[in-house]
C-alpha cells in the first residue's frame, strides 16, 4: 500500500507553524489524519506536516502510529510541562539535520564569522549596535556589565533587595528568594528555547558566546529574550514575598508571559536571522541526501535496522 503513496516532501521549517501546544487528549492517527481526541470523543485535526514542533503538555498520551507519523514528516515531539515551562524529553531531535549542523559549526569555528553572529546577538538583545572593533571576549565583558546593571535596575523597579546573582545548584534552598525565582524562571526559558533549537534542526551544544556546555547555543539564544520575559516575572514574584512554593508561582508567571509575548513564534525566525549575520550560504545537500526524519528509499542496514 505504501508503494502507491507519493514520496514525502516535508515542508521547510521556515514555512511551518513554529509550535503547537496540545493538552488533555489522546493523540492518534485516525483515517490517515493526526488527530487529538478529547474526553468527550471530539476529534481535532492537527496538520502535523506543517508544524515544526508539537509541545505535549500534561494530560496527553501519544499512540505509536502518531509518533511514527510525526517522525516521517519531520515534526519534533517534545514532552513539556504546562505551557512549556519544563522540557522533559524530545522525540525526534532536529539536530540530526546535517546541513544545518555544518552551517552552524562553520559559523562557530571561524572567528570572523563567529564575531558577526555574536554582534547580531548583542544588537537584538540590547536594541543597539555593539561598539566597533571589539573581540568576542571584549563583547562578553561589556555584556556582563550591562546584565549586572539591568538586574539592579529591575530589582529597584520591583522593590526587591538585590545583592547580586548568587546561587548554588547543589544547595537550592541556600539562595535568597530573588535568586531562587531567577533560577526557576531561567530554567523555564531554557526549556522552551531548547525545544525551538531542536525543532529548527540546530545543535544545542554549539554556541557562540557560551561555549563548552551541552546547552551553549540554548543559553545564547535564551539570553536574547531573558530581560524581556522571565527576569521581570522572577522579580515580580520575589517582590510579592510569596509563601510556600515560590518556584510554582514563577512557572505560572513564565507560562503567561510566554503566551502574551508569543515567544515561541519568534525564536525560530530569530535563530535564522542571527545565523544569517555570518553572511555565508548554507551548505547544499549532496546528491541523494535524505532528511533525518524521512525514511531512506532503500534500507542501509540489515532487516530490522532503522533506515
Amino acid at each position: 500500500m505504501s508503494g502507491l503513496l507519493p514520496p514525502l516532501k516535508p515542508i521547510p521549517i521556515k514555512d511551518r507553524l513554529s509550535v503547537v501546544f496540545i493538552e488533555h487528549g489522546e493523540i492518534d492517527v485516525l483515517d490517515g489524519a493526526f488527530v487529538v481526541v478529547d474526553v468527550k470523543g471530539i476529534r481535532t485535526h492537527i496538520p502535523v506536516g506543517g508544524v515544526a514542533c508539537v509541545m505535549l503538555e500534561p494530560g496527553t498520551r501519544v499512540s505509536h502510529r502518531a509518533a511514527a507519523l510525526a517522525a516521517r514528516v519531520g515534526t519534533l515531539l517534545v514532552w513539556v510541562g504546562e505551557a512549556g515551562v519544563r522540557l522533559y524529553s524530545a522525540g525526534q531531535p532536529g539536530g540530526a539535520r546535517s546541513d544545518r549542523l555544518l552551517y552552524q559549526a562553520r559559523l562557530a569555528l571561524d572567528e570572523v564569522l563567529r564575531l558577526k553572529v555574536v554582534r547580531k546577538m548583542y544588537a537584538l538583545r540590547f536594541g543597539e549596535e555593539p561598539p566597533a572593533r571589539r573581540s568576542v571576549d571584549q563583547l562578553r565583558g561589556i555584556e556582563g556589565a550591562r546584565v549586572r546593571r539591568t538586574y539592579q535596575l529591575l530589582a529597584q523597579r520591583f522593590g526587591v533587595n538585590w545583592k547580586g546573582r548568587d546561587y548554588d545548584t547543589q544547595e537550592w534552598d541556600a539562595s535568597d528568594v530573588a535568586n531562587r525565582c531567577l533560577s526557576a524562571a531561567t530554567a523555564c526559558l531554557y526549556g522552551v528555547t531548547e525545544a525551538a533549537v531542536l525543532a529548527a534542526g540546530y545543535a544545542p551544544a554549539i554556541g557562540f558566546i557560551h561555549t563548552g556546555k551541552p546547552l551553549s547555543f540554548v543559553y545564547d539564544i535564551a539570553d536574547v529574550y531573558k530581560f524581556e520575559t522571565v527576569v521581570p516575572v522572577a522579580f515580580k514574584v520575589a517582590a510579592s514575598q510569596p509563601q510556600g512554593n515560590v518556584e510554582r508561582a514563577v512557572r505560572l508567571g513564565c507560562r503567561d508571559v510566554f503566551r502574551e509575548t508569543r515567544l515561541l513564534d519568534r525564536i525560530i525566525p530569530d535563530i535564522e536571522e542571527i545565523l544569517s549575520a555570518g553572511e555565508i550560504p548554507r551548505p547544499t545537500a549532496p546528491d541523494g541526501a535524505v532528511g533525518p526524519a524521512i525514511p531512506n528509499p532503500e534500507s542501509l542496514g540489515d532487516a530490522g535496522h532503522r533506515a
